[in-house]
C-alpha cells in the first residue's frame, strides 16, 4: 500500500512536469511565431517552419491539458481517466518523437547553399508581392545586408537576373538613411555602380542562420526533455491502473 501511495504521488509529480513542459512548448511556439528578433518573415515565407511552429503550439496546449488530466486521475484514483491519459499521452509521445527528430534534422538544412538555392529560385525583386520576395526585402532592408553572401547572389542563374537583366541587384541592397524605418535610399545610381558606402556588401546568412538554429536547438532540447518525462508518466499510469480497484 505504501508503494502504491508513493507511485501515486510520483505520477502526480511527473504530470506537473508534463504540464510545465506543455507550457514551455507553448511558449517556444509563440516565440517562434511572434519572433522577437524580427524574423517572423522567414517563418512566414517557409511553409516548413510555419507548420512546425503551429505544431509546437498545438502540442504545448495538448500536453498542458494532459498533465492536468493525469494529475486529476492519479489523485482521484480513477482507472478510466488513467487509461485515457495513457492512450492520449502515447499518441502525443509518438507525435513529439517524430517532431523532435524532424526539428533536429531540419537543423542540417540551415546552410548557405540551401538558402542561396531558394533565393535563386524564388526571389522576384523589390516590387514583387509574393511572400518570399517581400520577406527578403524586409530582411535585407532591416539588417542592411544583401542576399545570402552578398550582392553577387543576384547574378546569372537567378530568377531576379532573368526578370531584370540590366539590374545587378535589388534596391533592397542599397544603403539607406535609416534602415530600421526603411527610409530613402542614399543614392541609387551609386548603389548600382557598387560605389563603397552606397551598397550593403554584407550577406544576410550569418544573422538568419544564428536565429533559426537558436529556435531549432531550443525546440529540440525542450522536446527531448518532455519525451523523457512522458515515458516515466506512462509507466506510472499503467502501474496505477493495474493496482487501483
Amino acid at each position: 500500500m505504501g508503494v502504491l501511495i508513493i507511485m501515486k504521488y510520483l505520477m502526480f509529480a511527473f504530470n506537473v512536469l508534463i504540464f510545465i513542459g506543455g507550457l514551455c512548448l507553448l511558449a517556444v511556439g509563440i516565440w517562434v511565431v511572434a519572433d522577437p528578433d524580427g524574423f517572423q518573415s522567414i517563418v512566414t515565407s517557409n511553409p516548413l517552419l510555419t507548420t512546425g511552429a503551429f505544431i509546437i503550439l498545438m502540442v504545448g496546449v495538448a500536453l498542458a491539458l494532459l498533465g492536468f488530466l493525469g494529475c486529476f486521475g492519479a489523485i482521484k484514483e480513477n482507472k478510466v481517466l488513467l487509461m485515457a491519459f495513457f492512450v492520449l499521452l502515447l499518441v502525443m509521445f509518438i507525435v513529439e518523437l517524430v517532431g523532435t527528430i524532424f526539428a533536429l534534422t531540419y537543423k542540417k538544412q540551415i546552410t548557405n547553399e540551401y538558402f542561396l538555392l531558394e533565393l535563386h529560385k524564388n526571389y522576384q525583386g523589390d516590387n514583387a508581392t509574393d511572400v518570399f520576395s517581400t520577406s527578403w526585402n524586409t530582411i535585407m532592408i532591416a539588417l542592411s545586408c544583401c542576399g545570402i553572401s552578398g550582392p553577387d547572389n543576384f547574378g546569372n542563374g537567378s530568377l531576379f537576373h532573368k526578370l531584370y537583366p540590366m539590374t545587378p541587384w535589388p534596391d533592397a541592397c542599397c544603403s539607406r538613411n535609416n534602415a530600421v524605418l526603411s527610409d530613402n535610399i542614399l543614392n541609387r545610381n551609386n548603389c548600382m555602380q557598387n560605389v563603397t558606402g552606397f551598397v550593403n556588401n554584407q550577406g544576410c546568412f550569418p544573422a538568419i542562420a544564428k536565429s533559426l538554429q537558436k529556435y531549432v536547438n531550443l525546440t529540440g532540447a525542450v522536446g527531448l526533455g518532455v519525451l523523457g518525462i512522458e515515458m516515466f508518466a506512462m509507466f506510472f499510469a499503467l502501474c496505477l491502473y493495474y493496482n487501483f480497484d
